[in-house]
């Protein structure tokens, strides 16, 4: 008889118990409906893409960290480490059937080799939200507007969107002669949070001498207003009127009038280390937890599609890190486990009223409720213990003198409190007042 093998998972992958995954569905449907409402629609592409596809962008780390391999039929493959670039190649292989400004959502499951820390794995859930088709400052400022908004929505409380531009960074780069280094300096400043600015001056030290380090700190060293820093960014990179300058200025003009420059803060620090970011970048952060590290993060990619058709389309947005995120909620005690997401058990007394339960459990899913039906007839007891276990709120019986009655029992299995006597229908209002959201 061959061994048992061992039931493990690699490392950085995980399963997901209920008491995790109906949360985590929660706050899916909480993002669907958000983005939803700002006119997005919802878009699919495969895990596994041509490795060209994937790595034609990504850049660095990034590529180091994909995992690729050759398939059954010799074909060089990859999973997808994001889901901006399969978006590329989805716009450029379907612009003809699309309309522009295309807005769209997806939220996916994508793959990284790197390490394991806390709520980063090397399989998590992406959520991302795009439009293309347009540069323009509106579609900026809305991509931010909805990060905000949605991380609200999901109950995690205050946030802080820091935000820079490209643009701005590349001319003082050119300004310093550093041009053909853009890609290795943008990704050491982009280090800036996780290893402080020591180590960041050391690294580019090596790179671009002690002067050209010292400018490039003072640039990215924001000033606490930012009017000043945005000021002191045109000044160094001898940018005055520049079209990067004149579209943070147009957002900073527009979050002003709105009254919420308090959630948007000007932090030319912000890099954001893949390659294909060529215009406004930012990240979000929790207040509540600022050692999180960001958990929503994005830019404009003007330049994306290029690679895959000959007619550029302008886009830009942002991803939310579920996984982090979660981890941050429930660090925050924000996160309500449960074992089931079912708001009622209709018990099994007697075999032959099977039809009556299945009936009943029609009825009150037909109204709204999440139903199930106990499959064998156990004792009481057993049963209970069941819902105990599922968390499953409230209970209806019905036995044989119930059934020739035509009534219900309802008992509250959190209180123990009963009410018997009940019509169906007393019953289904009488269990959406008690579960209170329904």
């Amino acid at each position: 008889m061959a061994g048992i093998i061992q039931p493990k998972v690699l490392k950085g992958f995980r399963d997901f118990l209920p008491s995790t995954e109906i949360p985590r569905r929660k706050l899916i449907r909480a993002l669907e409906d958000h983005f939803i409402s700002y006119g997005y629609v919802p878009i699919d592409t495969p895990v596994l893409e041509y490795a060209e596809i994937l790595l034609s962008k990504g850049g660095g780390d990034t590529d180091k960290q994909t995992y690729r391999f050759t398939d059954h039929g010799g074909r060089d493959v990859a999973l997808r480490f994001d889901l901006t670039v399969p978006f590329a190649r989805y716009v450029a292989a379907h612009h003809h059937e699309i309309p522009m400004p295309f807005r769209r959502y997806h939220i996916g499951k994508v793959w990284r080799g790197e390490n394991t820390q806390r709520g980063r794995y090397r399989e998590f859930i992406q959520c991302d939200f795009d439009v293309v088709g347009t540069d323009s400052a509106s579609a900026d400022l809305e991509i931010m507007l909805m990060m905000g908004a949605g991380l609200k929505a999901l109950d995690a409380g205050e946030s802080r969107i820091r935000f820079s531009h490209r643009g701005l960074f590349n001319r003082l780069l050119e300004k310093l002669g550093l041009q053909g280094q853009t890609a290795e300096v943008l990704r050491i400043v982009d280090k800036i949070g996780k290893i402080g600015a020591d180590e960041v001056r050391s690294l580019l030290g090596e790179m671009v001498g002690a002067q050209g380090t010292e400018t490039l700190l003072d640039f990215i060293t924001p000033t606490g207003d930012n009017r000043r820093t945005l000021e002191k960014m045109t000044t160094l990179a001898g940018a005055a009127g520049d079209s990067s300058a004149l579209r943070i200025k147009a957002i900073l003009d527009a979050v002003e009038e709105m009254q919420l420059s308090h959630g948007l803060v000007l932090d030319p620090s912000i890099t954001r280390g893949l390659d294909y970011y060529t215009g406004i970048v930012f990240e979000t952060f929790l207040d509540d937890l600022p050692g999180l590290g960001s958990v929503c993060s994005g830019g404009r990619y003007d330049n994306l599609t290029g690679l895959f058709m000959k007619q550029p389309v302008s886009g830009v947005g942002a991803s939310i890190g579920l996984d982090r995120l979660m981890a941050g909620l429930d660090e925050l005690g924000r996160i309500e486990t449960a074992s089931s997401a079912t708001d009622i058990i209709i018990l099994m007394l007697d075999e032959s009223l099977l039809a009556k339960y299945q009936r009943s459990a029609l009825d009150l899913r037909q109204h709204g409720l999440a139903v199930e039906v106990y499959p064998e007839m156990k004792k009481l007891g057993a049963q209970f213990k069941y819902a105990e276990a599922k968390d499953i709120p409230l209970a209806i019986i019905i036995g044989p003198d119930e059934a020739a009655a035509g009534t219900v029992n309802l008992k509250d299995l959190r209180s123990r409190e009963s009410y018997d006597g009940l019509t169906l229908p007393a019953a289904r209002e009488k269990a959406k007042g008690l579960l209170g959201e329904k």
